[in-house]
């Protein structure tokens, strides 16, 4: 990793494991330990265009092939990794109606998710912000 490692999560196939830094989300295998594959990438081709960082990933505790993952901006995206080997896209998108009005520093510092976790069975995704926590279910439409 080149930036700040924020989490890491075993996946429930045994084999492989994430770690998530601030701009990328690497797939690693347990048994080969000197390298990993870029499944998730969100730096831009110039720094100064960079508008939010990744702040956790979790794997699903059943599906080996689903995993969640928050952003600086308050949004959490569920993403499937049989879909593209670069999941640059996702499955779905879990955040707050934006509201209405200027935007201040304050207000996207409130807005970060600072950590997400799914339940046991997985159905539903806890999210923890800097004032609140909040409880996603997975199989409802965003």
């Amino acid at each position: 990793h080149d930036y700040h490692i924020n989490s890491i999560s075993n996946n429930s196939d045994g084999e492989t494991f994430i770690s998530a830094d601030d701009l990328r989300i690497n797939l690693w295998n347990l048994e080969i330990s000197n390298q990993s594959f870029n499944i998730v990438d969100v730096k831009p081709a110039k720094m100064e265009d960079l508008s939010e960082v990744i702040t956790s990933a979790e794997f699903h505790p059943t599906h080996c092939n689903m995993l969640a993952y928050s952003s600086s901006k308050g949004s959490i995206r569920l993403i499937d990794l049989r879909q593209s080997a670069l999941c640059d896209s996702h499955s779905k998108l879990f955040e707050e109606p934006e509201a209405t009005g200027p935007k201040s520093f304050f207000t996207e510092i409130i807005a970060s998710v600072s950590d997400i976790k799914f339940a046991k069975e997985g159905r539903y995704l806890l999210s923890r912000d800097y004032m609140t926590l909040k409880l996603w279910d997975i199989n409802m439409d965003s």
